[in-house]
């Protein structure tokens, strides 16, 4: 009896430390340092007077971030009218970097939503774009695909509001503590290490979120 039980008993203890990384169920309260993180004097990257902030720290490099990114989508249609969703692009260096000032230079010409699924495809799906050494030339290319100005987007791209944003973005996730994409940070407050998918990484936001409505 013992030696047929012993099998499935080392099989449950093997599920055992996946089973920690779901979000906890709802009546559970959430517990800092497995769900969350609260980061020291943190703020949001984008403050809007009366929104509650969730940010997302992402790569258009980043294979996770492109799975990730229509739950995210399908996610940002139920929010409230006080909870903003708000890309931040991480610039950790080499091949981070063009892509990250790619986002600025789009977001400054008013591109950025409607290309932002169009990008992630580009890198992942159809293969337009090479995901390392990109030269402007390539990524302008890629806007110019999707109906912008070629001559624009590049001298955005180049310019010294985009190289200002770029190293404000660098700052504001170093100070966070975020070492890998994608990471969904809460009014700045609180970056969320739990949940072993995105519908977990979700619940917890959901409740970072009712939280910080509730001290308000």
């Amino acid at each position: 009896m013992v030696s047929r039980l012993l099998p499935v008993l080392i099989t449950l203890l093997a599920l055992l430390p996946v089973a920690t990384l779901a979000a906890p169920p709802a009546s559970a309260p959430l517990v800092e340092g497995q769900d969350y993180v609260v980061i020291p004097d943190g703020k949001p990257f984008a403050p809007v007077k009366g929104r509650i902030e969730v940010a997302e720290v992402f790569g258009y490099t980043c294979i996770h971030c492109a799975r990730l990114e229509p739950t995210l989508a399908t996610w940002k249609k139920t929010l409230p009218r006080d909870v903003q969703l708000t890309p931040v692009p991480a610039a950790f260096g080499g091949y981070w970097i063009p892509y990250a000032r790619a986002f600025f230079a789009a977001r400054q010409l008013g591109v950025q939503e409607r290309t932002h699924q169009a990008m992630f495809d580009a890198l992942h799906k159809g293969g337009t774009l090479p995901i390392q050494n990109a030269s402007a030339d390539e990524i302008a290319g890629f806007y110019a695909s999707q109906g912008v100005d070629r001559v624009k987007f590049l001298a955005a791209l180049r310019g010294a509001e985009v190289e200002a944003q770029l190293a404000n973005a660098r700052e504001w996730v170093s100070a966070a503590g975020v070492e890998g994409t994608p990471t969904l940070i809460v009014n700045g407050k609180y970056r969320v290490i739990g949940g072993r998918n995105a519908t977990d990484m979700l619940k917890i936001v959901d409740r970072l979120i009712a939280r910080e409505r509730a001290r308000k």
